[in-house]
C-alpha cells in the first residue's frame, strides 16, 4: 500500500503539472491501475471485502463452533478455547479438512460478535455501589503489606469514600459501611454489591440468594435496600469497579507511609473530600455540587454505628487458649474448659465468658500465631513454680531489669522457695501497674528489704503518698541501732574474767 506523500506527488503530477497518467506510471515506477485510484482517493482506501467470504468446508462446521464460543463466555478468560485450540478439535474430534486460516478468521469474527455490548445508564440520586480493591507495598509502622481497601461511590454525583483494612473480612465489611455512612452524613437509599461470601451463601438459579446472618444485621441496622450483580458481570456495578482502580492508582500509588490504618484512612479521606472539586467529563457540575443531591435523600442516620465485629463461639482449651481465625488468643487459666464468645474487630480480639470479658488482645493476622498475655498465666505458675522459666507464654515477656535482679536475690536468700515468691511479685501486676510494682522494687532494693511483703507495702505507700515504715529516717523518735565493723580486739573484752 502507497503512502498518502506518494498519493499526493501522483495527484499533484497529473493534475497540476499536465503530466498524462502513462507519464506519471513511468515516472514513479507504479502501475497505471494505481495512477488511477490515486485520482480518484486522496489518501489510500484501505482494503474492502467486495463479497462475502465463502468457506465451503468450514459451513458444515460452524455450528460446532459456536456452541464452543457460547459455552467459553461461562468460562474464565484463561479456560477458554484458543482459535488454534478450535481447529484442533474440529480436525481430531469431527474430520475437518480445511486449513487453520479460515477457523481463525471465522473465530475472530464470531469473538466480535458474541461481545457484549452495553446501554449507558442514568442514576438516581441516593444510590451506591460497594467493593473491595487490594494494593500492594503500602507502608504501615515501616512495614510493607497488602491492603484491602473498601470502596463506596454514589453514582449519581460520583462522590466516594474510600478505607483501607488489614484483610477483607465481616469486620471490615461493616467498618467500612460504618465509616462511609458517617462520611456522607446519611445512609442511601440501596446499595448494589457483587456476590461477595461476606454477604452472600449461595446465589439460585432463580436469582434469589441467601444471605450471611453478619450482612442481615448490618442491613437492618441501617434499613437499606440490597442489590446484588450477575454472577461474574462486574460491568453491573462499573462505577465502583472504575473507582477501585482509580482509588490505586491516584491514592496509593508512592503514597506516603503511615503510623497505623487509622492515619491511613484519614488520609484516603482527606483524597475522598478533595475529589469533590474535581468536575469530570460530559458534566457542568462539580462532584460537590452534584452531591448535594445525593446528600438530600440519603437516610437518616441511627443513633450509633453498627458493632464492626465478626462474633464466635467457641471453648477455651486445657492451656486456656481460644481459637479463633487459626490463632489462638489466651485467657485466664481459671476459664480453660469453659464456652466462650468471640468477638474479632478490625485491630483487635475481645473475648468474653457468659457477660464477662475476660480477655483483650491485639488482632493477628498471621497464620497459625499464639498471642499471649503472661498474666493470664501467672496463678497457674503460683501453683507449679518449676514451669517458669519454661512457660511458653513468658518468652519474650519484656519487664525491666531490675525484675530480674530481685528475683536472684530471692533465690539467693530462700532458695527454691524466693522462685514462688517472685512469682508472687509478678502476680501483683495483676492489680497495679507495671510502673508501680518497678518503683516499688528499685526502692525495695535500695532498702535491702527483698520480699513480696515489702513490694506491696511500698505501692501501697507510693498510692497513698505516705512514706514506707521500712525507712526509720522517718520515725526520728525510734532509736537507732549503731552497728560497728567486727574487730578481734572487740574479743578481748568478752574474755576478760573467763576462767583460765
Amino acid at each position: 500500500m502507497y503512502s498518502v506523500s506518494m498519493y499526493s506527488k501522483v495527484r499533484r503530477a497529473v493534475r497540476n503539472d499536465g503530466m498524462s497518467q502513462r507519464e506519471a506510471s513511468r515516472l514513479f515506477g507504479i502501475d497505471p491501475r494505481s495512477v488511477r485510484k490515486m485520482l480518484d482517493n486522496a489518501a489510500p482506501p484501505g482494503y474492502q471485502r467486495q463479497k462475502p467470504v465463502h468457506r465451503p468446508k468450514l459451513g458444515p462446521f460452524t455450528g460446532v463452533i459456536d456452541q464452543i464460543l457460547k459455552e467459553d463466555l461461562e468460562k474464565l478468560k484463561k479456560h477458554r478455547h484458543t482459535a488454534k485450540r478450535i481447529f484442533e478439535r474440529l480436525r481430531d474430534e469431527h474430520g475437518f479438512t480445511g486449513r487453520y486460516g479460515s477457523v481463525k478468521e471465522y473465530v475472530r469474527d464470531k469473538r466480535l460478535h458474541l461481545k457484549e455490548k452495553f446501554i449507558p445508564l442514568a442514576h438516581a440520586p441516593g444510590h451506591a455501589q460497594v467493593d473491595f480493591g487490594e494494593a500492594k507495598c503500602v507502608v504501615i509502622d515501616g512495614v510493607e503489606m497488602d491492603v484491602h481497601y473498601f470502596v463506596m461511590i454514589l453514582p449519581h454525583s460520583d462522590a466516594c469514600f474510600v478505607a483501607g483494612f488489614p484483610a477483607e473480612r465481616t469486620e471490615a465489611f461493616v467498618e467500612g459501611h460504618n465509616a462511609a455512612f458517617a462520611f456522607f452524613g446519611g445512609v442511601p437509599q440501596s446499595v448494589l454489591y457483587d456476590n461477595t461470601s461476606i454477604a452472600v451463601t449461595k446465589v439460585h438459579r432463580d436469582g434469589g440468594r441467601d444471605l450471611t446472618k453478619g450482612f442481615e444485621q448490618l442491613q437492618s441496622h441501617y434499613l437499606f435496600n440490597h442489590r446484588f450483580g450477575r454472577p461474574g458481570r462486574g460491568n453491573d456495578k462499573g462505577k465502583v469497579e472504575n473507582l477501585v482502580g482509580f482509588a490505586r492508582k491516584n491514592f496509593l500509588v508512592a503514597a506516603p507511609s503511615f503510623a497505623d490504618f487509622d492515619e491511613l484512612n484519614l488520609y484516603l479521606e482527606e483524597k475522598c473530600r478533595l475529589r469533590w472539586q474535581d468536575q469530570l467529563r460530559r458534566h457542568n457540575e462539580t462532584i460537590g455540587a452534584r452531591f448535594q443531591r445525593d446528600r438530600d435523600v440519603l437516610l437518616p442516620l441511627p443513633p450509633t454505628p453498627h458493632d464492626a465485629c465478626e462474633k464466635v463461639s467457641t471453648k477455651a482449651t486445657s492451656q486456656a487458649l481460644v481459637r479463633y481465625r487459626s490463632n489462638d488468643y489466651s485467657v485466664p487459666v481459671r476459664f480453660g474448659y469453659h464456652p466462650v464468645d468471640v468477638r474479632g474487630y478490625i485491630h483487635e480480639v475481645v473475648i468474653a465468658c457468659g457477660a464477662e470479658v475476660i480477655a483483650r488482645h491485639p488482632r493477628s493476622y498471621a497464620k497459625e500465631d499464639m498471642i499471649f498475655d503472661p498474666l493470664h498465666y501467672l496463678e497457674l505458675l503460683e501453683e507449679k513454680p518449676g514451669a517458669l522459666d519454661q512457660a511458653a507464654p513468658l518468652a519474650g515477656w519484656s519487664l525491666p531489669d531490675e525484675f530480674a535482679t530481685f528475683r536472684r536475690l530471692l533465690e539467693a536468700r530462700r532458695g527454691k522457695a524466693g522462685k514462688r515468691e517472685y512469682i508472687r511479685v509478678l502476680r501483683l501486676l495483676e492489680k497495679f501497674s507495671l510502673q508501680e510494682v518497678h518503683a516499688a522494687i528499685r526502692e525495695a532494693m535500695k532498702l535491702g528489704a527483698i520480699g513480696v511483703e515489702a513490694v506491696l507495702h511500698l505501692i501501697h505507700c507510693q498510692i497513698e503518698k505516705r512514706p514506707p515504715k521500712l525507712d526509720l529516717a522517718h520515725h526520728p523518735y525510734l532509736p537507732k541501732a549503731q552497728v560497728d565493723r567486727t574487730s578481734a580486739k572487740d574479743y578481748n573484752s568478752l574474755l576478760a574474767g573467763a576462767p583460765s
